[in-house]
């Protein structure tokens, strides 16, 4: 089993409120709990999800979910943008990597975490997340991690969920991590307008058990 890679400042990329719990939450919490600073740049605020299953303004209501969420991961800081939920893809690349490099600055970041370059599930406003914090990564000469899944659970899913995800061969998967997910199960529960009975988020979990899968985008120097 591996190490998470030493860090002090790690600053997390996504693209929705709940994608720093759903998918990071296990590792950021990880990194919490050894005194690495936290923080998250979140580039929209969800308001196009179609999982609403509580009444209110999806606009705010995600915005408190994931100030709540943060709380419970141990996060030290979050950052909250208001591009277009889906439509992340239209927006200027460059104005988009000068929100990381600003903030990865600010916080003192020494790596940059996000989801694969697949998205996962191939939603574009992940890959463009991704996107970004790997040029922001390229200009500032950060290492870039990415959160994956190994073949055989993006396999599971989509044969029993319908769900397209893409995985990565064992031979192109970095680190596989021994995670506790108490905190992240916490963090999950601040999102109830999204983490609703039946989503494949609680199979994807129960599928990767105790273990997360990660993998760089951009390597450490040396």
């Amino acid at each position: 089993m591996d190490r998470l890679p030493a860090s002090a400042s790690v600053l997390a990329v996504v693209a929705h409120p709940d994608d720093e719990s759903f998918g990071l939450g296990a590792v950021l919490s990880a990194y919490a709990d050894r005194g690495v600073r936290v923080s998250v740049l979140c580039l929209t605020r969800g308001e196009a999800s179609t999982l609403h299953g509580v009444e209110g303004d999806l606009h705010e209501l995600r915005a408190a979910e994931l100030t709540a969420a943060a709380a419970e991961l141990g996060i030290d800081r979050v950052s909250l943008r208001d591009y277009p939920d889906s439509a992340l893809a239209d927006v200027d690349l460059p104005t988009l990597v000068g929100e990381v490099t600003d903030l990865a600055a600010e916080v003192g970041a020494d790596t940059l975490i996000g989801f694969d370059r697949t998205g996962l599930t191939g939603h574009p406003d992940h890959m463009r997340a991704t996107e970004a914090a790997v040029a922001a990564g390229e200009r500032l000469r950060l290492p870039v991690l990415a959160w994956t899944l190994p073949d055989d659970v993006a396999e599971r899913l989509l044969a029993e969920h319908g769900v397209p995800f893409v995985g990565r061969a064992a031979d192109d998967i970095d680190l596989v991590v021994e995670v506790d997910r108490t905190r992240q199960l916490a963090a999950v529960a601040c999102h109830p307008s999204q983490a609703v009975p039946g989503s494949v988020l609680w199979r994807r979990l129960e599928l990767s058990g105790d273990r997360e899968h990660l993998a760089w985008l951009r390597r450490p120097a040396g």
